[in-house]
């Protein structure tokens, strides 16, 4: 490893992004971690390690501050600048590119394990990983799903076209009831009756902070829909809903699930 310590010592890790810090894990390097992001909350052990932040907001010093010889993320994780400031103290920074998809997060572990020197552990992660994904028993008419991103009442965003959201309602075998634009959008009440899911999909954190199913219902709107008259609301942990990481079968399994 380059970095701050020689090639020989174990490498002093901070993770910026979940799926690269459960990947880890699952790789067996867990013990080479020294900080994570918020992001990071699978396995639940990492909860004993330093939190360096929100990966839109990571500062260098914050990073430094843990001694790392290696930080590592996805290409979306660090900011440029706060990349080159790194790389100016002398710690490697990699970071690897992520696909919303089977392939991708297959291609995610194997580029992760060349990296760690664990491909020995590959062929038993992507094992799961498969076994997982042959227990998705998908829905036979394809109910149209709108994910509802929430931070309470005044934080209410939809996932568009090309998201990992978006992606991960394909794979349990539903259709995304937003079109027509990508990424996320605020929401509105005129949109939502518009598109008139058939299912509403909110993180558990997200659903939370309105106040449950009975704060959501109150979301002008909300009450309007087929989703919202027939009470199909569905919750799901975030990093396992969108991560696209070793769990990937199960939160396909769980979503498909969900959705009959």
């Amino acid at each position: 490893m380059v970095g701050r310590q020689s090639a020989a010592a174990t490498p002093r890790i901070v993770s910026l992004n979940g799926t690269i810090s459960e990947i880890i894990c699952a790789l067996g390097r867990q013990p080479q971690l020294v900080g994570v992001d918020v992001t990071s909350t699978y396995p639940v052990s990492l909860a004993q390690l330093p939190r360096v932040g929100h990966n839109r907001n990571i500062s260098a010093e914050g990073v430094l501050a843990l001694n790392p010889t290696l930080v590592v993320g996805t290409t979306e994780s660090l900011k440029p600048e706060v990349a080159s400031q790194l790389k100016a103290a002398g710690i490697a920074v990699h970071l690897f590119r992520q696909e919303y998809s089977v392939a991708g997060t297959k291609q995610l572990i194997k580029e992760m394990a060349a990296t760690f020197g664990a491909t020995a552990q590959v062929p038993a992660v992507l094992a799961r990983l498969d076994a997982d994904l042959t227990k998705v028993k998908r829905s036979a008419t394809a109910p149209k799903v709108l994910f509802i991103y929430a931070r309470g009442a005044g934080t209410l965003m939809v996932a568009g076209q090309g998201t990992s959201v978006e992606k991960m309602v394909h794979l349990a075998g539903a259709r995304n009831a937003a079109t027509g634009f990508s990424d996320f959008k605020p929401l509105t009440a005129e949109a939502l009756v518009a598109a008139n899911p058939d299912v509403l999909l909110l993180f558990d954190s997200g659903l939370q902070s309105l106040g449950g199913t009975a704060g959501l219902l109150q979301i002008p709107g909300v009450a309007q829909t087929t989703a919202g008259r027939t009470g199909r609301i569905i919750e799901m942990d975030g990093q396992l809903l969108t991560g696209f990481g070793p769990r990937l079968g199960q939160a396909t399994a769980e979503l498909a699930s969900k959705l009959k």
